[in-house]
């Protein structure tokens, strides 16, 4: 893979990644842009112990172009869009409408004396992983899900070590019922400067379980029982298994795990790396097979925390979608979204029986 990075026309930071050594990246960028947004705003809850991003400039990014307005294609001729290049592999590039960026701003210390304010330091990326702009991850061939993976594995690393981050996110949304705002097949990171919510929650319970056991791995025991019961397992491969959680939350949900417990992808090997993209792939066409469409997904990556607890974490792709059959989804109603309890329409056992005849 070959790595070349360049500026933007108002600064932002671009990266090719090419699956040809002699790929030639040499375009400028001919627009005219503004300066980038300063950074967003971050409060604190102090009756939740969480931080919010307050992202003003975000109300007016780009929303559902049509198809030849798209500016994650390549740019040809006249038609300039955020990539240069009149082709591309996989292109990570800063989000032009961050959440989190490193452009600070002075901020007041405090909007209550409970409601302490900071800036929202940290970076947010987008992950393009063609340039066809009809394509989706699940028509990738296995090769283009390697170079993504291995691009996301760069991205963790640079962005880990930047100075006051925590964590970092990778994660693809997909479809419109789920929210996107580009069709583009794509993919983002967030360099978060705190744990996130769901992130302390899973290494709380992995602490606990440490300490019960002798210094267990939680999550590898649960992917263990999972492997030797095989109810809920929908494939598998030498280093990989896709499996649908005993408690899932949504209708069709499917945690991938390496066999290895690893903190982060920058952590899997080659042999995982390259094992990796055909098991996803035959997933990701499970998922559109089960009611003949599209099926509007999130993809998400859990990484530990790039400075503690790393011992604690065991790297997986949390797989989901709303839609629990071909005319309905699944909303967040006043259960889920009010007090956090997820009521489930769908058995974790007939999901994953489903899935596996899909």
């Amino acid at each position: 893979m070959k790595r070349t990075a360049i500026d933007l026309a108002d600064g932002r930071e671009l990266i090719y990644f090419d699956e040809r050594d002699d790929a030639v990246r040499d375009q400028p960028d001919r627009r005219e842009l503004p300066p980038p947004p300063p950074a967003s705003q971050l409060r604190y809850d102090p009756l939740t112990d969480e931080w919010v991003a307050v992202a003003v400039h975000r109300q007016t990014r780009t929303f559902l172009p049509p198809a030849n307005e798209c500016p994650l294609d390549p740019s040809v001729g006249d038609r300039l869009t955020e990539i240069p290049a009149p082709d591309y592999d996989v292109v990570v590039f800063e989000n032009r409408f961050p959440s989190l960026s490193g452009r600070v701003a002075d901020e007041p210390g405090q909007i209550t004396p409970f409601t302490p304010v900071r800036p929202g330091l940290g970076r947010c990326e987008v992950v393009c992983f063609t340039s066809d702009h009809n394509a989706s991850f699940a028509s990738l061939p296995p090769s283009r899900v390697r170079t993504v993976l291995d691009a996301l594995a760069d991205r963790t690393e640079v962005l880990g070590e930047l100075p006051g981050v925590e964590q970092v996110f990778c994660f693809e949304n997909r479809g419109v019922e789920i929210g996107v705002t580009l069709h583009h097949p794509h993919g983002q990171i967030y360099a978060y400067p705190f744990v996130t919510p769901r992130t302390r929650a899973l290494l709380a319970a992995a602490r606990r379980h440490a300490e019960r056991t002798g210094g267990g791995n939680l999550y590898a025991d649960v992917l263990a029982a999972e492997r030797a019961t095989g109810d809920r397992v929908v494939a598998e491969n030498e280093h990989w298994t896709a499996f649908v959680p005993a408690a899932a939350r949504w209708p069709f949900e499917v945690h991938v795990a390496p066999h290895r417990a690893v903190p982060d992808i920058p952590a899997l090997s080659d042999s995982e790396r390259d094992a990796f993209g055909p098991l996803y792939l035959d997933l990701l066409r499970r998922f559109d097979g089960l009611f003949d469409m599209p099926m509007p997904y999130i993809a998400a990556w859990n990484q530990a925390p790039v400075r503690i607890d790393r011992e604690l974490g065991h790297l997986h792709l949390q797989l989901f979608s709303i839609r629990r059959a071909v005319d309905k989804l699944k909303y967040l109603a006043g259960s889920e979204s009010g007090m956090g309890v997820f009521i489930n329409d769908i058995s974790p056992e007939r999901a994953a029986e489903l899935l596996r005849a899909a």
